[in-house]
């Protein structure tokens, strides 16, 4: 009896384990067949203490898994690691290392990274200290750039440098603001940093060596405005009249009547009935006695007085230009005595300024040289480059993964989709009258793909030769992509589903909408043709994308325009910055203080004009009546008179046509001495006899004469004084019929009689000899 009750206890025993093993399998397939992602990590981490994942290959190949490795050793404590896109990571509140700690059971450090760098550190059963503030020391000190390995090598050298908790301090302190503003430069040249670096060394190659030539040559004439020709030295020239007998009592006959020299370009015209022409500005009332007796005289001279040398009158048209030279006209005695008696202008030589463009063109080339030492970045990113087997791992993975199930969930990432969503859809994919592949797996720039569905559709229709609709559903964005290889659905009708079947903020109810979709799919009508998409863009190289361009290419040639533009304006702007200095200067130091006017050495006919205008209008505007000692008053007056008898001799307040550059020249000194008199009548007594347009003479200076004779003292103006200022050359005759600029003692007129020293008055009263005016 009891033989039998043992046998029928192990019947049922072994009926009951039947019934429990059955139901196992018909379980499998719907609670264990896809492993939840910390039981798929702590899997692959009792192999090796490094995980990548396959979906990172352009940021972190599997490859790379020994360096880190490498880096892990020196901590000293068993570390394990693992390296997930962000959105599969998790950060630091999803307990994902707990899990993983959890299923593999072991103690460790235990550290999460991602493509934006350090996530996560975790201790369990061993002790690190400061790996927290090691953490929050690497998060501020790296930045945006910093590749996973980058992260990590830069937490290893924090924890095991003892200053975890200091750095970590530091780092909030300088880029913990409110809103994260002070970020730390960056460790990569990216693309666009290197267009932007091409367009600096094209704008700093070309516009430094340009902005350097405009300005020397423009410091260099200023230079030579201001220089001394030693050639052009009036010293040897006022001996030289000197020597030639002249009766003036200011030692220069050229001013004297009837003694001035006359060339084929000087005008000789002579009053009606044997008069002298007047003075062409009239004086109005209070003005000096003397100036209104000089006119007069002028007005009654006898009538057989000796016609005088007068300036050409427009009233009298019908008035003679004698030929020759007047008798009594006193020629050089001594052509050949100094070299300055026919000075010409230099003309332009490409050679003069070939040193200064070679110059330039030497700074464009050290500039270029030290611009690819700064900028000497060829590649971006830490140096690690994904190979082969890194770049179709996961398609690899996914490949295998459809073969065995037409729907396949990435592992390594938290799954979308619980068991029984996972067991509706293959219960439909099993049903739908097309074949479909259901694929549930995030999607980035930086996988092989470099995000691009179709791309990765078409690699896997590669691996599998199997005609489908391949169905991409992203847990992350919670988007869905259809995309058809070969079967007989409707291209319009996929393209027309509604707008929940594709898009979507996100992928907490992917599972019904992919059940919603096959269920869609299931009524597509039925095409004709099979359809299949046109063959996609390949992704980016990875090797090639981390290359840079040459920093000589790109942007390189608008910066080099950008350039010369800067160039220009910088030119521009000093010009104008210079102009404005001198202007104030001009108005901050009154006449006659020894700083020179604004006195170009060959000025030009229209500056000679406008400038003539503008003085002699403001000597007129001066001598309004205001309170003023009676020699100033005199002296300006006279200076006046003697301006207007030499431009403007029809008395209609205009400058002649006529008017020479000599004459022109005289009236300007005229006029800025007469202003000069109205402040200090003493220091308006000489002018400055380098230049009579730098206005009156403060200082003195001695000059040899020529020949080897007694030095004569010379006025000269303070800045002359200083610094030796160039002879005054004008357009004109120098009396032995050459045309050009010659220095002005050479060329006929009153004003030839300022390079002897002669006064001021003396010479207002050449200029009334000059026209007859006594």
């Amino acid at each position: 009896m009891g033989a039998v009750l043992r046998a029928g206890m192990v019947l049922v025993m072994g009926w009951l384990a039947v019934l429990f093993a059955a139901g196992a399998v018909h379980a499998a397939p719907v609670g264990t067949d896809t492993p939840t992602q910390a039981a798929y990590l702590a899997q692959h981490l009792r192999n090796n203490p490094v995980y990548i994942s396959d979906e990172l290959p352009r940021v972190a190949p599997r490859s790379t898994a020994t360096a880190f490795a490498k880096e892990a050793r020196r901590l000293g404590v068993p570390t394990y690691l693992v390296i997930l896109p962000y959105t599969s990571a998790g950060g630091l509140d999803s307990g994902l290392l707990a899990q993983v700690h959890d299923r593999l059971g072991r103690n460790g450090l235990y550290v999460s990274l991602s493509e934006l760098g350090l996530d996560n550190v975790q201790a369990y059963g061993v002790s690190v200290p400061g790996a927290d503030d090691a953490r929050t020391a690497t998060v501020y000190e790296m930045p945006h750039d910093a590749t996973p390995r980058e992260s990590f090598r830069h937490f290893v050298d924090v924890l095991t440098s003892g200053q975890a908790h200091q750095r970590a301090e530091k780092g909030r302190d300088e880029y913990g603001g409110a809103y994260n503003s002070h970020e730390p430069p960056k460790l990569h040249t990216d693309s666009v940093d290197r267009q932007n670096q091409s367009f600096l060394t094209g704008t700093v190659v070309a516009g430094v060596p340009f902005a350097a030539l405009l300005i020397t040559s423009y410091a260099r004439r200023r230079r030579r405005a201001r220089r001394a020709y030693r050639a052009d030295d009036p010293a040897g020239s006022a001996g030289s009249r000197s020597s030639t007998g002249s009766s003036s009592s200011g030692g220069s006959g050229l001013g004297k009547k009837n003694t001035t020299a006359k060339t084929p370009d000087t005008k000789v015209s002579y009053a009606k009935d044997n008069e002298p022409k007047k003075a062409g500005c009239s004086k109005p009332s209070g003005t000096e006695p003397g100036a209104a007796k000089a006119a007069k005289a002028a007005n009654t001279q006898p009538s057989n007085a000796k016609p005088s040398s007068t300036k050409p009158s427009k009233a009298n048209p019908s008035r003679t230009k004698p030929s020759g030279t007047q008798p009594g006209t006193p020629k050089p005695t001594n052509r050949h005595s100094h070299p300055t008696s026919h000075p010409r202008k230099r003309p332009f030589s490409p050679l003069r300024s070939f040193p200064l463009g070679l110059g330039a063109l030497v700074l464009a080339g050290l500039l270029a040289f030290a611009a690819s030492l700064v900028f000497q970045d060829t590649t971006s990113g830490d140096g690690s480059v994904p190979t082969a087997a890194d770049m179709r791992a996961r398609t690899d993975r996914v490949a295998d993964g459809l073969r065995r199930d037409p729907l396949y969930v990435d592992p390594e990432s938290p799954s979308p989709l619980d068991a029984a969503q996972r067991s509706r859809l293959r219960e439909q994919l099993a049903a739908l009258h097309v074949p479909a592949l259901v694929t549930a797996l995030p999607t980035s720039m930086d996988d092989e793909s470099g995000g691009n569905t179709e791309l990765l559709a078409k690699s896997l229709h590669d691996r599998l030769h199997r005609d489908a609709l391949f169905v991409f559903a992203n847990p992350t964005s919670g988007s869905i992509d259809i995309v058809n290889y070969g079967t007989h659905v409707d291209a319009g009708y996929l393209f027309d589903r509604p707008h929940d079947l594709q898009y979507s903020h996100d992928g907490s109810t992917l599972g019904p909408r992919l059940s919603k979709l096959l269920a869609y799919l299931d009524k597509a009508p039925v095409s004709k043709t099979a359809d299949s998409p046109a063959a996609p863009s390949p992704a980016a190289d990875p090797v090639a994308a981390q290359k840079l361009p040459g920093l000589f290419t790109g942007d390189f040639a608008p910066g080099l325009f950008s350039g010369f533009l800067a160039a220009l304006l910088l030119y521009g702007l000093v010009v104008a910055v210079w102009a404005i200095v001198r202007w104030l200067t001009g108005l901050r130091r009154p006449a006659g203080a020894g700083v020179p006017y604004e006195a170009p050495v060959e000025p030009k006919s229209a500056w000679l004009r406008r400038t003539a205008q503008q003085e002699v209008a403001a000597l007129t505007t001066a001598l309004e009546p205001t309170a003023m000692a009676e020699e100033s008053r005199r002296r300006a007056w006279e200076c006046l008179d003697a301006a207007a008898l030499l431009i403007d001799g029809d008395s209609d307040g205009r400058i002649d046509a006529d008017a020479t550059p000599v004459a022109l020249a005289c009236a300007i000194t005229l006029a800025r001495v007469g202003r000069a008199a109205l402040h200090d009548p003493a220091a308006a007594e000489y002018v400055c006899y380098r230049n009579p347009l730098h206005g009156a003479a403060t200082e003195r200076e001695r000059k040899s004469a020529a020949g080897g004779g007694k030095p004569v003292s010379l006025p000269v103006c303070r800045a002359c004084r200083e610094r030796p200022g160039a002879v005054l050359r004008l357009r004109g005759s120098d009396g032995f019929g050459h045309p050009g600029h010659a220095p002005y003692p050479t060329l006929p007129g009153p004003l030839a009689t300022l390079a002897d020293g002669a006064r001021i008055d003396q010479l207002t009263r050449d200029v009334r000899e000059y026209f007859g005016v006594q």
